[in-house]
């Protein structure tokens, strides 16, 4: 995150709480597909090293179009 490194800050983890629900009509109409759709709504939440909330987005992925697909690496 060089913008935040740019402002003196470290961000050291994000979050992100993906849910399912159906697409509201103005994210149908941006989206391209039908109101009501079922679609993933992904809250991410990016932390400094201090443990502060430093930046969030709200990400919307149609749910028949996308595949979402996490890798998670493990520290050993």
């Amino acid at each position: 995150m060089n913008r935040m490194a740019a402002i003196g800050v470290t961000v050291s983890h994000a979050v992100e709480q993906p849910e399912p629900r159906q697409a509201t009509a103005e994210e149908a109409s941006l989206l391209g597909i039908q109101k009501a759709a079922l679609v993933t709504h992904i809250r991410r939440t990016y932390y400094s090293d201090d443990g502060r909330p430093v930046e969030t987005a709200d990400i919307v992925v149609p749910a028949a179009h996308c595949e979402i697909v996490y890798e998670i690496p493990i520290n050993r």
